[in-house]
């Protein structure tokens, strides 16, 4: 009968592993303060940002606020009723200029060099690129917050604020992988910013951060009720509104019926996903071929 001799042997794949996303965190923390230190050196975009914003609030504010808002939501003017909506917006703006860096880096000629070197992922490129947006939305949305409670509206509670940021954290970062697979598959900064000139008025309009649904017509309602910005709008105001979330509450009432706070967040995360498995594709076919 045959015998086994057994010999002892190091593991060492705990280690391999344990270095690998040293290396990984390493990259993605070198690049993240990479793309802060450009920001702090060039401010004018996140000044502008906050600025633009801003000058929507006050002067949208200023122009309805004898509108009767109050008779078709639950804000009682519509200073607190567009607040919500120009949250959503300095979020969603920050996120879309999120493949701007990637676009010059590539004209410049920084991003060949950075792809051709030793990199652990060259995923820590996305990585990076929606921490910095993140931080950069945190700054600006904070600064709209409070600016907006100057203007007499309310604060919400700490656990509602803690929902809020985690929704505008889905939003950012599905808009954040969007902006950066137009950044890697069109040709130069032009046609980057063509289309995110494109995008961002008509997705802001065709949401509910104007105006209610019910004063909208029949088609707008209908795009409005496909609008991602709309839910997380709906669910900013929901928060500001109430103290205690219910997450069974009708949050939108959509042309097709009403969605609450559970499937709400549920489609986000689904739209946070489908993102980033697109940019997952488009960086094995272009990158790691």
């Amino acid at each position: 009968m045959a015998s086994y001799c057994y010999i002892l042997q190091p593991n060492l794949s705990v280690r391999n592993r344990l270095q690998n996303q040293f290396a990984a965190d390493k990259e993605i923390k070198a690049l993240t303060s990479r793309l802060l230190v450009q920001s702090w050196r060039r401010p004018s975009m996140i000044i502008t940002g906050i600025l633009q914003p801003l000058l929507w609030l006050i002067l949208f504010g200023a122009l309805f606020q004898n509108a009767p808002i109050g008779l078709f939501t639950s804000t009682g003017t519509y200073s607190d009723f567009i607040g919500g909506g120009i949250i959503v917006f300095t979020a969603f703006t920050g996120a879309l200029n999120a493949g701007l860096p990637i676009i010059f880096d590539r004209e410049f000629g920084f991003l060949n060099r950075l792809l051709s070197s030793p990199m652990y992922s060259r995923y820590s490129i996305v990585y990076s690129s929606s921490v910095n947006i993140a931080l950069t939305s945190l700054v600006q949305v904070s600064i709209i917050i409070y600016v907006s409670f100057l203007m007499g509206n309310a604060i919400p509670s700490t656990i509602n604020s803690a929902y809020i940021g985690c929704t505008l954290l889905l939003l950012s970062n599905s808009v954040t992988n969007l902006s950066l697979i137009l950044a890697f598959i069109l040709p130069g900064h032009v046609e980057l910013l063509a289309s995110l000139l494109i995008i961002n008025l008509p997705f802001l309009f065709s949401s509910t951060a104007l105006a209610p649904l019910i004063f909208m017509p029949s088609w707008l309602q209908i795009i409005a009720s496909l609008n991602p910005l709309s839910y997380i709008i709906e669910i900013i105001r929901y928060t500001y509104s109430h103290k205690i979330i219910n997450y069974n509450d009708c949050i939108m009432q959509t042309v097709w019926g009403p969605l609450n706070l559970i499937q709400i967040t549920a489609i986000m995360i689904c739209l946070n996903c489908l993102s980033i498995k697109l940019v997952d594709i488009l960086i094995t076919k272009r990158f790691e071929e």
